[in-house]
């Protein structure tokens, strides 16, 4: 069975979020399934640096409308995984992000970037292929990829099936009109039926209306994008695909992410030696420029800076934080307006209260081992990777419950603690109110040593690991194949 895994990002050569720390672990999982993927990606300055010499295995032409020649080249990661760089240095190899140009805006050219990128992954998939491996199944990923199913469906009808994942509903590929013709799309694809949703071009809504089958990255995401509430203008269509939909809960990488073998830790731990875990609080401390008081609970967030991770509520606690008392450490960046709050709260609370603004990899690992508590109260959540290392660190969570931190985290009470269930700290409603309410909680139950651990011991012994999730897709590949037999 050949697979073609279409992605915008592959760690750790891009990443911006959960997506590329999901292809890079997902494929090698597959794979090890005997299921003969390779992935397609840009190739990005990151990826032409790693693979300078990367040979020529197909020059690509005459792909329709405004969409540029361009190669594909072939390369290998360093676990086995084949990769495709789709080659075009004018779309590609840019100063700046995957998708915004240094000043912080969309590339103007978005759709054709990423318009070619779908084109060739359909075009990997049609009768139309000139290598001599040619996919079964095309599995798109986010908005970047959505297109393909679209092109299958309009340009080779007979090519390979789909599957699409959402790992964000809220970014869909809005584009004018005037795009359709520039992306080699029919007359025909503007309807609602098609690839148009409010007299715009949606590449996600194209995924949506014609991929084979379409997944989101949890199962509670994908209950929830049916609803008006999460379904961003598309759960009448998501409600109408409901056959075809389902959630598969990301997995982590546990080798990248384990106490007991991080690099970056002043001390690693883990269940038979819990107790170094304070070495590494003490550290982070000391680094933050906190006070270094083993009796206060050290809260720790990692996290984008934006409205949907709702940061801004815990920023409105930050007196209420330190009453507890208790301490917080922040790292993370985006919204501009929200990293001057989290830098004016820290100004306020020196000794208290730290924030970093910006991303650091180690600082990441250091706040998951040194903070006793980590805080994501995220308005929705797709998914979500900190929780679970978080609940690997043995650093028990507090989360909104919604997507995949409902997938995960079991709310202390009395109930689930006499089920051995418990381990982190869960509410419903996204308000200052009840994100309070649940870090006093979280900060009463760690002053009780005895019934921390037990927590600690329900997350650090779950299995957060990408086999079962692989053999989810692989079921989902399989029946899709055999469908068309």
């Amino acid at each position: 069975m050949k697979v073609l895994f279409a992605t915008p990002e592959f760690a750790p050569w891009v990443k911006t979020g959960g997506l590329g720390d999901m292809a890079a672990s997902l494929a090698p999982a597959l794979r090890s399934l005997g299921i003969d993927l390779r992935v397609l990606l840009p190739c990005y300055p990151a990826l032409q640096k790693a693979f300078p010499d990367a040979p020529l295995v197909a020059q690509l032409a005459g792909l329709g409308g405004e969409l540029p020649d361009a190669a594909l080249r072939a390369a290998v990661s360093a676990d086995g995984v084949p990769l495709l760089l789709l080659d075009h240095p004018d779309f590609y190899r840019r100063p700046g992000g995957p998708y915004l140009a240094p000043n912080g805006r969309d590339w103007i050219d978005n759709h054709l970037r990423f318009g070619l990128l779908s084109r060739v992954a359909a075009w990997l998939g049609s009768p139309a292929c000139t290598l001599d491996w040619r996919c079964d199944i095309v599995h798109s990923n986010d908005w970047q990829t959505a297109l393909a199913p679209a092109y299958l469906h309009y340009l080779a009808p007979e090519g390979a099936r789909s599957v699409l994942t959402l790992h964000n509903l809220a970014f869909q590929g809005l584009f004018e009109q005037a795009t359709l013709p520039q992306l080699g799309l029919p007359d025909a694809a503007w309807q609602i039926d098609g690839v148009e949703f409010y007299d715009r071009l949606s590449f996600l809504k194209g995924g949506l209306q014609f991929a084979d089958r379409i997944t989101t990255v949890s199962p509670t995401y994908a209950q929830e994008i049916q609803t008006k509430a999460h379904g961003m203008g598309l759960d009448g269509l998501l409600r109408k695909r409901h056959d075809v939909l389902s959630g598969i809960l990301n997995g982590i990488d546990t080798a990248a992410w384990n106490p007991a073998e991080d690099r970056f830790l002043v001390e690693r731990y883990d269940l038979r030696r819990l107790e170094s875990k304070a070495a590494n609080k003490a550290a982070l401390q000391k680094e933050m420029g906190l006070d270094i008081r083993a009796d206060l609970p050290l809260f720790g967030v990692v996290s984008r800076l934006t409205e949907q991770k709702g940061l801004d509520l815990l920023a409105q606690l930050a007196d209420r934080l330190v009453d507890l008392p208790a301490q917080l450490v922040a790292l993370g960046s985006g919204d501009a307006d929200m990293e001057l709050d989290f830098a004016e709260i820290a100004r306020c609370h020196p000794g208290h209260i730290a924030c970093v603004i910006g991303f650091d990899e180690a600082l990441a690992h250091r706040i998951e081992a040194g903070a006793d508590i980590f805080v994501m109260p995220s308005r929705f959540e797709p998914c979500g990777l900190n929780q679970m290392y978080s609940l690997r660190y043995g650093t028990p969570p507090v989360v909104r419950a919604t997507g995949g931190l409902a997938d995960t985290v079991i709310d202390c009470n009395q109930t689930t603690l006499g089920e051995d269930r418990a381990n982190g700290f869960v509410f419903n409603r996204a308000t200052t109110e009840d994100l309070g309410d649940a870090l006093r909680r979280a900060a009463e139950t760690w002053r009780k040593p005895e019934l921390w651990q037990r927590l600690q011991r329900q997350g650090m012994t779950a299995e957060f690991g990408w086999q079962e999730s692989a053999n989810r897709y692989a079921a989902i590949y399989r029946a899709l194949v055999a469908r068309r037999d």
